[in-house]
């Protein structure tokens, strides 16, 4: 194992090996999550049921995802980021290896649900691990990065569904979602501890997590319900896209690919760009304004007919949505009160996956009440969903607090 971080503010090999093992993470995480989405009919056809019934499959990883980010994250802020972040690593590539041997729905369900705890803990212990090691000069440029690992999964899952799909099969898919194992051994060998948190629990060791919430209950329900928004903001525009391609728009596999390749590329120079100019707006500015940007983009992102108008609709909106989301690790983690820094960015966002777990099924449930027999209109459900996030995220973000550039640790 290497050294620990050493408190400063120049970068070192040591500092680019968490940020990369935080990436790493996070992207191979939502890969592992994202191949759900483009499987769910022939998932439904398998089972002998309809997509709406499978998409319960998405709910409930969203769902456990807040047990798994308080369990890892107790344990991250308790023993160390660096087990906790191992520990979630092994856990969901395991589970999502038994998803692909799963013999019916019920079981399939099951899985999902324990993987959503093996997932949840994730994002809020490597965000945590990252945003302690690196200058603060920096984090809006790495909370971008870091938040880029999410399209990047999903754009992995693009690649793997459009060259592999025809020959593996959906099992065979969950077969290769196994691979994030491996990087447990990169983060063994190459990733140090945080010293912010091995100086904090010098200082203060053992902190009781109530106590630490007390005098800051205001401030989680504002984080929760501020999550929820960005979680119904981005599932409400991803989740059900590909299967709204292939059903109403009638693409083929390789086009589906393409485009959902095209708008996760869009998604993580969002998530750059905005996490970048973060440290220079502000970090509710910054988000504010994608959301915005993202409302122009809507009707032709959920109307247009052809596949180049799609493409560049669901880029332009995929900039947008994953360019507010780029700022949410540098947000949370600054906002977070000292001693918890594990526990609560990574508890707060996914009990705001929890409250938009129902949003697949919500869609679904709306294009099929709007749409004709047979025919779902997942257009109207996707531009709803859409059109009354992005206002409520703007008005959120305008009244809530801001702590950039606070010092961890202190």
């Amino acid at each position: 194992m290497t050294d620990g971080v050493k408190v400063g503010e120049n970068w070192t090999p040591a500092r680019r090996g968490v940020v990369a093992a935080s990436f790493l993470g996070w992207m191979l995480d939502a890969f592992d999550f994202f191949l759900v989405v483009f499987v769910l009919e022939r998932i439904a056809r398998d089972f002998a049921t309809d997509v709406e019934h499978v998409t319960y499959a998405i709910f409930l990883t969203l769902a456990m995802r807040p047990v798994g980010a308080f369990l890892f994250g107790r344990f991250a802020d308790r023993y160390g980021r660096r087990p906790a972040l191992m520990a979630s690593v092994l856990l969901y590539s395991v589970l999502e290896l038994a998803s692909a041997f799963a013999p019916s729905l019920a079981v399939f369900l099951v899985l999902r649900a324990l993987y959503g705890i093996a997932m949840g803990g994730e994002w809020g212990v490597g965000a945590s691990l990252a945003l302690e090691s690196v200058p603060v000069r920096s984090r809006g440029l790495v909370s971008g990065i870091l938040q880029g690992g999410y399209p990047t999964g999903y754009l992995l899952a693009a690649i793997v569904f459009g060259l592999l799909y025809e020959h593996i099969g959906w099992r065979g898919m969950f077969v290769v979602g196994a691979l994030p194992a491996l990087l447990v051994l990169y983060i063994w060998l190459k990733v140090p501890e945080s010293e912010a948190w091995a100086g904090a629990r010098t200082s203060a060791p053992a902190t009781n997590l109530w106590a630490s919430l007390s005098g800051h209950w205001r401030l989680a329900v504002y984080a929760i319900v501020l999550m929820t928004a960005f979680n119904l903001f981005s599932h409400g525009t991803q989740d059900l896209y590909p299967t709204f391609l292939r059903a109403e728009r009638g693409f083929g596999t390789g086009a589906i690919s393409h485009i959902a390749i095209l708008y996760n590329i869009g998604a993580l120079c969002g998530g750059l760009l905005f996490g970048k100019l973060s440290s220079r707006l502000g970090r509710r500015a910054a988000i504010a304004l994608a959301a915005l940007l993202a409302l122009p983009a809507l009707p032709f992102w959920a109307y247009s007919t052809s596949v180049t108008a799609i493409a560049v609709a669901a880029f332009v909106m995929q900039f947008m949505v994953q360019g507010a989301w780029g700022v949410v690790p540098a947000h949370l983690n600054e906002l977070s009160p000292e001693g918890m820094r594990a526990t609560f960015p990574g508890v707060v966002y996914q009990l705001g996956n929890l409250l938009a777990s129902y949003n697949a099924t919500l869609q679904a449930s709306i294009a099929v009440g709007h749409g004709s027999p047979g025919h779902p209109d997942y257009a109207f459900a996707l531009s709803l969903i859409c059109g009354i996030v992005a206002p409520a995220l703007i008005l959120l973000v305008a009244f809530g607090p801001e702590r950039r550039g606070v010092r961890f640790g202190a």
